[in-house]
């Protein structure tokens, strides 16, 4: 059986140029589970949509029937398509984007399983995404037998892929797969050659704290640069990710890529509040969207948020940056790398 790295395809890193960006529409379902939440989330999604549309072209799946309520707070300037949904998490429901040195596009449709089959879930139509979107951008599709999500993965583009022990290795996903074999089906299907395992994520994404993915590595370090990564710090001792923050930028900083190259590790402060909702924030910066020309950045009406606008614009002085609020976001889940997934822009050979 061909996998993408045979056939030459990689997953090229997320600050290369676009072709679009793909989100899906919230519905009524466990994670909204009221009309006042339902429509703050919409007014969300919405206002993340048209932040990225000012870079690049945007395409948002709504449910049945649900196209018309969608465009009235996305705008003229978004497109929508519709097609049965269950939540509203395009980075984990969606395909994964390749691209080869040919100009091709191909896609990775890994298996979903609601986050772990966890109880809140539901996934019937979700599980089917990933394939119908990679068909509507006329992309190759290859499946996995894995589950995971685009959440779970970070790649710097040059053969480096960031993962989490708790989401690809934890019982609720893969529970007969051994280390070696998850390495080998990344590796295999998303072009890479060198994995860093995160012990685990931020304390709020696991239960009883409420809707988790159990450990999602986006909003906890992402790649800025080849060699270059950002980490959530928590500098209050008082909140339990004081100590994991510390692991995680502990085991970054003594970590190699896939060229053998130390890792620089820049450590984004986390906004000042502890808690939200009655449970640990886990309000983090690192869960940001680079779009073309654009770095689309979480904020949570907080001190920090306009800190770590400026730590952005340095890290990428070509492009602009844009705060947007993210705090209903976070409330369902998840934040603005959560609701959104790249396609790439094969080069041409």
């Amino acid at each position: 059986m061909s996998t993408p790295a045979a056939d030459g395809f990689r997953m090229p890193a997320e600050w290369t140029p676009h072709e679009r960006t793909w989100m899906a529409w919230p519905g009524p379902n466990p994670t909204f589970d009221d009309g006042e939440e339902l429509a703050a989330a919409r007014r969300a999604w919405a206002s993340v949509a048209r932040a990225i549309r000012r870079f690049e072209p945007v395409t948002v799946v709504c449910g049945p029937g649900r196209s018309a309520e969608a465009r009235a707070l996305l705008g003229p300037d978004v497109d929508t398509v519709e097609r049965d949904l269950d939540d509203a998490w395009m980075r984990d429901i969606g395909p994964t984007f390749l691209t080869s040195d040919r100009g091709e596009l191909a896609a990775v449709d890994w298996t979903f399983n609601g986050w772990g089959a966890q109880e809140w879930a539901r996934w019937e139509h979700d599980a089917k995404i990933g394939s119908y979107v990679a068909g509507l951008a006329g992309a190759r599709t290859y499946a996995s037998r894995l589950v995971n999500e685009g959440g779970a993965i970070h790649v710097d583009g040059e053969g480096t892929v960031l993962l989490t022990e708790t989401v690809q290795l934890g019982p609720e996903r893969n529970p007969h797969w051994t280390k070696e074999q998850v390495e080998a089906e990344i590796h295999a299907h998303l072009g890479t050659r060198k994995a860093i395992w995160l012990p685990r994520g931020l304390s709020a994404d696991y239960p009883p704290h409420g809707y988790g993915t159990l450990g999602h590595v986006d909003i906890v370090a992402a790649f800025a640069r080849p060699g270059v990564v950002v980490a959530h710090h928590q500098p209050d001792p008082a909140h339990p990710d004081h100590e994991v923050t510390k692991e995680v930028i502990g085991l970054l900083r003594s970590s190699t890529d896939a060229h053998g190259r130390p890792l620089e590790v820049v450590e984004v402060p986390a906004p000042t509040v502890l808690e939200a909702d009655g449970r640990w924030a886990d309000y983090s910066y690192i869960n940001h969207y680079l779009c073309n020309d654009g770095v689309v950045l979480c904020a949570f009406d907080d001190p920090r948020d306009e800190t770590a606008a400026a730590l952005f614009q340095r890290l990428f002085p070509d492009r602009t940056v844009t705060l947007v609020d993210a705090r209903r976001i976070f409330a369902a889940g998840g934040g603005i790398h959560c609701i959104t997934q790249q396609q790439p822009r094969p080069a041409r050979p």
